[in-house]
């Protein structure tokens, strides 16, 4: 029986290391031009695939690109026991993933908290990403800065450190309903259950803290890159008009609205398709410009470079020695060439030569 390419058995979990030492779990499945989803704070690498609320986005974004993803500093199979969420530190956790997985060039889809991390990288690093989606996400303050929503925030950390971790779900609820008000309770019980499994009611409470600073108005006049914006017309957790805000900001970019009070949107929904078509057509142009295509393709010179000696019968030390870099850095390369390729296991190696060797 062959696997599914876009299924959780495809799927392969590395670890990038970030500036500060913290490690980053991310994971790579499908097939297509490369796509980084800088995704929300609640998720868990593993436990999504198991998800009535989540596994749409990824089966289907993998039919049309090689989805590399990541779970945030103190979430799910990244490091737990850590204190520093601000804005630089997730933008240099971003760069880790990117630069461990190998990718020159890529689209990035930033969905709800992940705004102001992917518009500060793509300002900060020009000739990167060949296109942007940002989906119901903001550039700065979730909630607009009054008395009346500070009292809130305030409330709403309260809720987390007091019903987080506890076994009744009922605080969790509370958020659960505004991200999925349209949700069947199946749906409901999963994403309350991901609530603990993402992160700790410590890290939730801090992170959302230091996350509601995030600021980077200034910088979207500044973002040179193709982009579509996508908002839920009825988003509770992260309101329309910051949506509307980004697409205004961002030159060129196109606004999608979305008629949905759901902040994930659902399968069984009518919006979906809306959404699923718009980016994958939006994404596709990334084939027309010469983004790599595929596994193969998806392979850097350097990359092609090591596979082919490899290829010659050289080991590691001698590949290294060939081209004056450390033996660390071949054993990286070929990791991300067996990733690309969808080997593994202790034959990675004798797989990935054999495909170089046969390859048209």
């Amino acid at each position: 029986m062959s696997t599914d390419p876009t299924g959780p058995a495809s799927q392969q979990v590395r670890f990038a290391r970030s500036a500060d030492g913290v490690t980053i779990a991310y994971a790579v499945h499908g097939s297509g031009p490369p796509l980084v989803l800088n995704s929300c704070w609640l998720s868990h690498l593993e436990f999504d695939w198991s998800s009535p609320v989540w596994r749409h986005y990824l089966a289907e974004l993998g039919r049309v690109a090689t989805v590399v993803r990541f779970d945030e500093r103190g979430h799910g199979l990244s490091d737990r026991d850590v204190t520093d969420f601000s804005l630089d530190r997730r933008v240099q956790d971003l760069e880790a993933v990117v630069e461990h997985a190998g990718l020159e060039r890529f689209a990035l889809m930033a969905m709800a908290q992940g705004g102001p991390v992917s518009i500060r990288y793509v300002v900060e690093h020009p000739g990167r990403v060949t296109r942007l989606v940002c989906a119901d996400t903001f550039a700065a303050r979730f909630l607009p800065r009054s008395e009346d929503n500070e009292v809130l925030e305030q409330a709403f950390q309260s809720m987390i450190a007091a019903g987080w971790d506890r076994s009744d779900p009922t605080f969790r609820r509370v958020f659960t309903q505004m991200m999925i008000p349209g949700a069947s309770e199946e749906q409901m019980v999963w994403l309350d259950r991901l609530h603990q499994m993402s992160a700790s009611a410590r890290t939730a409470v801090e992170a959302r803290r230091q996350r509601s600073s995030d600021d980077v108005l200034d910088l979207l006049p500044r973002v040179g890159v193709p982009t579509l914006v996508t908002h839920a017309r009825g988003d509770r957790m992260i309101r329309f008009e910051n949506g509307r805000r980004l697409a205004a900001d961002i030159p060129g970019a196109r606004f999608l609205p979305l008629d949905t009070g759901n902040h994930i949107l659902l399968e069984s929904e009518p919006a979906w398709p809306v959404f699923l078509r718009e980016v994958a057509t939006f994404l596709a142009q990334d084939r027309d410009v010469g983004v790599p295509a595929g596994p193969w393709e998806a392979l850097s010179a350097r990359e092609r470079e090591v596979l082919d000696l490899a290829a010659r019968g050289l080991d590691n030390q001698d590949i290294a020695g060939r081209l004056v870099l450390s033996v660390r850095t071949v054993e990286r390369h070929l990791q991300n060439v067996y990733l690309k390729l969808g080997v593994g296991g202790p034959n990675a190696r004798t797989a990935a030569v054999t495909r170089w060797l046969s390859r048209e």
